[in-house]
């Protein structure tokens, strides 16, 4: 089997997190400081600030901003739960605007939905391909609203040179299957001053100092242990978005013109994809239909998966809340029932690409 995702671990990870374990110094410290110094330079920011999770990451940046009841946040309604559990969370109004072809939020549809009671525009930026940020900077500029970007796939991406995370606060997950992971870890990245000082004083209890609090907060800490696993990927970031890259031109190559099987949109110019996934659609065209096609390509020894089968407000634990907005969004429910995502992995070799060819054309030619 070529799975979807591989996690590999190398000897320089090894050393430093030996390193962390003879210092000691197992909880947040050095090595937090160092990862998110490090963090903040690749995504061009002032501040980056490392939390235990990706949505923990969503949440404190609901709370630095005093995101809550009365509030409405526009965002995705193609996106993993995360993202609306953290709306939730926080006692604000969810509103859905519909997506585009590239899988990312329309710029222009939340615009539409912008009222009196919208704080916040919430992008995800899907697969590793960013959202049209200069577009939803405009809406948000306009309304005087808050920009949280959710860059959980995103570690590395740009739109018109500039990074994830970048736009306004950026919310990344460091999950063991991410592009860069940490086995659970978050970083919110800002360029405001305020904001990063609330995120801090929010991960450790609300405390400037020993038994000094300020606000109430909580634990939301990232381990030394965690960050030493993390500081040499970020080293590799490149090296490892470009193996990415060359797998999604040579399976894009491989796998075109194949009847009912829609490839990933190219980057437009100015994008620059760093491919967390390689997601496919499957059309009407097809001679079958999407979940049978997963089934057969898993049979003939490919991973693949399907992210995400229905839009994320779809579930009756949602349908049914008072906080969620179901809004009409016929893209989002019609590229939900097609998705289809196959390896693209750094670890994918040669021999390995031309398999995930060879497997998926036969299954669609059957």
């Amino acid at each position: 089997m070529i799975p979807i995702t591989v996690v590999r671990i190398g000897p320089d990870e090894e050393a430093l997190v030996l390193e962390v374990l003879r210092s000691g110094q197992l909880a947040q410290g050095a090595y937090v400081e160092r990862f998110e110094q490090q963090f903040a330079n690749v995504h061009g920011v002032a501040h980056a600030v490392a939390v235990n999770n990706g949505t923990t990451a969503l949440v404190a940046a609901m709370q630095a901003h005093e995101i809550g009841p009365g509030d409405e946040v526009i965002t995705s309604p193609f996106t993993f739960v995360a993202t609306l559990n953290a709306i939730l969370e926080a006692g604000a109004t969810a509103r859905f605007a519909d997506i585009n072809d590239d899988y990312n939020v329309d710029a222009a549809a939340m615009a539409a939905l912008v009222n009196d009671r919208t704080r916040v525009l919430l992008p995800v930026h899907l697969y590793g391909c960013m959202a049209d940020m200069p577009a939803i900077e405009a809406v948000a500029a306009d309304e005087d609203l808050v920009i949280i970007e959710d860059a959980a796939q995103a570690v590395g991406a740009t739109c018109h040179g500039r990074p994830a995370g970048s736009f306004g606060t950026g919310c990344f997950s460091l999950y063991a299957t991410k592009n860069l992971s940490t086995g659970e870890g978050g970083m919110i990245t800002t360029d405001d001053d305020r904001i990063a000082d609330r995120l801090r004083l929010l991960r450790n209890q609300g405390m400037r100092a020993r038994y000094q609090y300020e606000l109430p907060g909580h634990n939301y800490r990232l381990t030394n242990l965690s960050a030493a696993v993390g500081i040499p990927q970020l080293d590799r970031l490149t090296e490892m978005t470009e193996a990415r890259r060359k797998n999604a031109a040579a399976l894009r190559a491989g796998l075109s013109g194949i009847d009912g099987l829609l490839l990933p949109p190219e980057p437009a110019d100015g994008w620059d994809h760093v491919y967390h996934q390689f997601t496919v659609r499957v059309t009407p065209d097809a001679r079958l239909d999407r979940d049978t096609a997963v089934d057969r390509i898993v049979a003939g020894g490919v991973g693949a998966g399907v992210y995400y089968p229905s839009t994320v407000f779809d579930y009756e634990c949602y349908r049914a809340h008072p906080n969620v907005v179901l809004d009409d969004v016929p893209r989002a429910t019609e590229i939900a029932s097609q998705v289809l995502s196959l390896p693209i992995h750094q670890h994918l070799s040669d021999a390995d690409v031309d398999t995930i060819i060879e497997t998926v054309g036969a299954v669609f030619s059957s």
